[in-house]
């Protein structure tokens, strides 16, 4: 059990999307389920960080070195990337294309390092009820962050099977659908800065408040 503070969006996004992010899904893929794997990997990741946030704060370049393997591992930013440009993605250039999928994937990076070391929370659940699959290359696990103060969060992630891998591809926190927020604000940007790609690249930096996730949304 870690101590409270009241940082609830920086520790809560950090961690569900981190929690999926970091999963090494591609050995058993096939041979467990989604919510199998998700239930066992949370609990092997909780275990290695438990106790060492002091360290990790004062080490940041590993704790992110950790985080950037494991998003490595399982995470195609191009496809995110695509995702979140939405429309605009089409009109990029092949070069404004991939420099945002790095600049995504730094931006979550940055995120999760400095979201881990205060990461307070007193239990992580998958739910022992699961929606069935409709289909069978993509999938849904359910699971709850129950906050020190007593408020549970209810988190969902989206799978898809690709190469036979299963991929987390976007996470809906307390009934806030990130990919479609972090699409928003790609939007917004981009009327901002008058469909300026490359300003809304360089200036990138998504964001969830507290309030919003604190109220939840019907996703």
């Amino acid at each position: 059990m870690k101590k409270a503070n009241n940082a609830v969006s920086r520790w809560l996004v950090a961690a569900t999307m981190l929690v999926a992010m970091s999963l090494p899904f591609q050995a058993l893929a096939q041979s467990q389920s989604p919510e199998d794997m998700i239930r066992d990997n949370i609990s092997s990741l909780m275990a290695d960080l438990d106790g060492r946030e002091d360290y990790y704060a004062n080490n940041l370049n590993e704790l992110e070195a950790l985080v950037d393997s494991s998003l490595d591992q399982v995470a195609d930013f191009r496809y995110i990337g695509a995702s979140v440009m939405g429309n605009y993605f089409r009109n990029a250039s092949p070069e404004q294309r991939s420099r945002f999928a790095d600049v995504f994937r730094q931006t979550l990076i940055d995120t999760y390092t400095h979201g881990l070391v205060t990461f307070d929370y007193d239990e992580l659940r998958v739910l022992d009820s699961q929606q069935a699959q409709r289909y069978d290359d993509q999938a849904s696990v359910a699971m709850e962050v129950v906050a020190n103060n007593g408020q549970v969060y209810p988190v969902s992630y989206s799978l898809r099977l690709s190469g036979g891998e299963w991929r987390v591809v976007n996470v809906i926190v307390n009934g806030i659908n990130l990919g479609l927020t972090f699409r928003n604000q790609f939007d917004q940007a981009m009327r901002d800065n008058n469909r300026d790609y490359d300003a809304v690249i360089n200036g990138w930096s998504p964001e969830v408040g507290v309030e919003e996730l604190e109220q939840g949304g019907d996703a």
